[in-house]
């Protein structure tokens, strides 16, 4: 019995000894990263990104091209477009709406009745516009400025600007410095005392009373002179006769802007006429 007390603080004690000499668990050791892992990452980012860049470049290699087809349809579109609205402008076949008017066996009462002096209009300007009646003169003529050749789907044309007095005011303000965009119709020759002129002739739509048709017109400027339109013999072929001692028989047509046709007589002078 005594010799179990003795050795029980004995076993005890060589126990906790025992317990206090357990190896300790090694830890886990970080990676490395050496030299070779390393260029072996930077090499398959750097593919990656080229990758990247190739399909970018790929993207809008293919929006640019998407891009010129869309504006070749755009200017597909605008040439068909301004085909169609000159189609809708010209006349079937050379035509004068008229009024109705009584039988006769003269041919002169089958004809529009012009004065010296006329209002005539542009649809395509927006405007009216006095007009001397020439029958001394063959082709019709329309006062222009910064007259300027340009080409379109293979045609040429002009664009320019109304060449108008200071002091004229018998026209809708907003088109003295507008621009007008016409088809050349051909080219005449000019022989004056200065020289030789060549001038570009346009064919426009346009109106004087009960006439609609369009008129070839020389474009040059003629500020020096009084009216802006000049109307010749080859416009009044067939469809017009003149009185030369009237004025303004035919209405001030109306447009967008305009004063109405019933105050145009405040500013028609039956004098007019008598000079250039």
């Amino acid at each position: 019995m005594l010799i179990r007390k003795l050795l029980l603080p004995i076993t005890l004690t060589s126990a906790v000894v025992m317990a206090g000499c357990v190896p300790a668990q090694p830890q886990p050791q970080k990676p490395v990263l050496t030299p070779a892992a390393f260029s072996q990452r930077m090499d398959a980012l750097q593919g990656q990104l080229a990758s990247q860049c190739d399909a970018q470049k790929q993207q809008l290699t293919e929006q640019q091209a998407l891009n010129s087809s869309l504006r070749r349809d755009v200017r597909e579109v605008g040439s068909q477009l301004r085909r169609m609205h000159a189609e809708m402008e010209k006349p079937a076949a050379p035509q004068t709406v008229q009024a109705c008017k009584a039988a006769s066996d003269n041919p002169i009462m089958d004809k529009t009745l012009l004065g010296r002096v006329e209002w005539v209009g542009f649809p395509a300007i927006g405007s009216y516009f006095k007009a001397r009646i020439d029958t001394g003169a063959n082709t019709s003529s329309l006062s222009a400025r910064e007259i300027t050749e340009f080409e379109r789907d293979g045609d040429k044309w002009v664009k320019f600007k109304l060449a108008l007095r200071d002091d004229a005011k018998y026209f809708v303000a907003d088109v003295r410095d507008k621009w007008v965009e016409a088809k050349v119709s051909r080219t005449v020759t000019i022989v004056q005392a200065a020289g030789r002129e060549e001038r570009p002739v346009v064919s426009m739509l346009m109106t004087l009373g009960d006439i609609k048709q369009r008129v070839e017109f020389t474009l040059n400027d003629r500020r020096d002179l009084t009216y802006p339109v000049l109307l010749g013999r080859r416009f009044m072929m067939d469809i017009a006769a003149v009185d030369i001692s009237r004025t303004f028989i035919n209405p001030r047509p109306e447009f967008s802007g305009s004063a109405p046709s019933a105050d145009a007589a405040k500013d028609q002078d039956p004098n007019e006429g008598n000079r250039d």
